[in-house]
């Protein structure tokens, strides 16, 4: 829990400041719960707005085509539940185009710019922020 005054964001509301690596649910009062991020690496990162399409427990993996371009090796398909796959135990997409906040399999990614867009969440992080937003919940991120 830490203070957050803002008044752009209202209580429910995710905010991530990728020059930050942090993500703030806005709770009001002037407090919100932060959690630390891992967030795209120079020219992937996004910022602007969005909202929460989808929520899944340990989701399935299907690397993009950039990743797969970058990385042929990998398989088409990882399933949830699997050490390799990338998503951690739950994930929620978002409705500006591939992107998601999801869980990791490498929380020593956590606090550095490395994803291709995604905001990575250690697994217990994402697991309490699951809990607590829903569907179409928004999602802003600065720069």
């Amino acid at each position: 829990m830490v203070g957050f005054s803002d008044a752009r964001f209202r209580p429910g509301t995710i905010v991530i400041r990728n020059s930050e690596r942090q993500l703030y649910l806005v709770l009001g009062g002037n407090r919100a719960i932060r959690y630390p991020v891992a967030v795209g690496k120079s020219r992937k990162s996004w910022t602007g707005q969005a909202r929460i399409t989808a929520k899944y427990i340990r989701p399935d993996w299907a690397p993009s085509p950039e990743v797969r371009r970058d990385f042929p090796h990998l398989p088409a398909l990882i399933r949830g539940g699997a050490p390799n796959n990338p998503m951690g135990v739950a994930a929620m997409t978002l409705s500006n185009g591939n992107y998601a906040i999801h869980g990791t399999n490498r929380p020593g990614s956590i606090g550095r710019a490395v994803s291709y867009g995604c905001i990575r969440m250690a697994n217990h992080d994402i697991t309490d922020l699951f809990q607590r937003v829903g569907v179409s919940t928004p999602v802003v991120a600065l720069p």
